[in-house]
């Protein structure tokens, strides 16, 4: 077994479709319309997509779990692991990988 924990609490990851990107278009436009810059947020320290990327992370959440099967990680056909990331500012990601076997 496959896990990735995301060490930031302003980018999530998830597993969703990995064939059309529109998906991801898509994502973003559900998240943005769910959780709208738009609100009176009260932790924007680091600007106005402060509050707003901390809340998309704990909806989307910070890790994942994938089965690995003779040595593959075992995901379905179309599926792909996201790296989703809420700040509009380029930002270094760190992620912690632990395989149990």
């Amino acid at each position: 077994m496959l896990f990735l924990f995301i060490q930031h609490t302003s980018a999530a990851l998830t597993i969703n479709e990995n064939f059309d990107r529109d998906v991801r278009k898509d994502m973003d436009m559900a998240l943005d319309n769910i959780v709208p810059e738009s609100l009176n947020w009260m932790h924007t320290d680091e600007g106005p997509d402060d509050s707003v990327s901390h809340t998309k992370t704990s909806l989307i959440g910070a890790t994942i779990s994938i089965p690995i099967t003779d040595g593959r990680l075992n995901l379905g056909t179309w599926q792909g692991i996201y790296l989703t990331e809420f700040r509009h500012a380029v930002h270094s990601r760190r992620i912690v990988a632990t395989v149990l076997s």
